[in-house]
């Protein structure tokens, strides 16, 4: 009698896994980028005189948020 390849029912059940993690991430991204506003529109509030300009360079990019401890 063949002994069973734990091994290969190990990587099977990690690539489901992995799978359905990325399904998930993807319905997730769809829905974040369909409740977003479009970024084409103008603002319906003119831009007040006084306050500085940012540049393009300050902005950051559009992405998840990533919150690092300070280095001690």
């Amino acid at each position: 009698m063949a002994k069973p390849n734990y091994s290969f029912e190990k990587r099977q059940r990690e690539l489901a896994k992995k799978k359905k993690q990325d399904a998930k991430d993807a319905r997730k991204r769809e829905a974040r980028e369909s409740s977003a506003p479009p970024q084409d529109s103008p603002s319906p509030e003119p831009a007040a005189t006084d306050a500085p300009q940012a540049s393009d360079a300050a902005e950051t990019p559009a992405g998840p948020r990533i919150h690092r401890r300070p280095a001690t």
